[in-house]
C-alpha cells in the first residue's frame, strides 16, 4: 500500500492529547491499512521510529437528525495508535507553552 494513502490525519481529543504526552499517538488511517503499512507510513512522515501500533476499527453508528427525524449513518473507520521511541515527538499534536 502508497504510505501517502495510509494516514489520513491525526485524531485530536482530550484522550488522545493525554496520550500524546506519554508518547502514544492516535490517527486516522484507512481501513485497508496493516500495522506494518502504518509503523512504515509515519515513519516516513514524521522521521521518527515507531516502537509498537495498536490498532481498532470504530463500527458507524445510526443517529437520527432534523425536524424529520432522518437517520442517517456515520461511516466506519480505523484508528490506529502508535507507541514512539522515548524522547521523541511530532509536531502536530504539540499544543505550545503549557504552564
Amino acid at each position: 500500500m502508497n504510505t501517502l494513502n495510509v494516514i489520513l490525519g491525526p485524531i485530536i481529543s482530550e484522550k488522545s492529547m493525554t496520550d500524546a504526552a506519554k508518547g502514544k499517538y492516535t490517527f486516522k488511517v484507512s481501513i485497508q491499512a496493516t500495522k506494518k503499512d502504518i509503523k512504515k507510513a509515519i515513519e516516513e512522515q514524521f522521521k521518527v521510529n515507531v516502537l509498537k501500533v495498536a490498532t481498532l476499527t470504530v463500527k458507524g453508528r445510526s443517529s437520527k437528525t432534523g425536524v424529520k427525524r432522518i437517520e442517517t449513518v456515520k461511516q466506519p473507520f480505523k484508528k490506529a495508535i502508535a507507541l514512539l521511541k522515548a524522547g521523541q515527538k511530532i509536531s502536530i499534536f504539540d499544543v505550545g507553552a503549557q504552564k
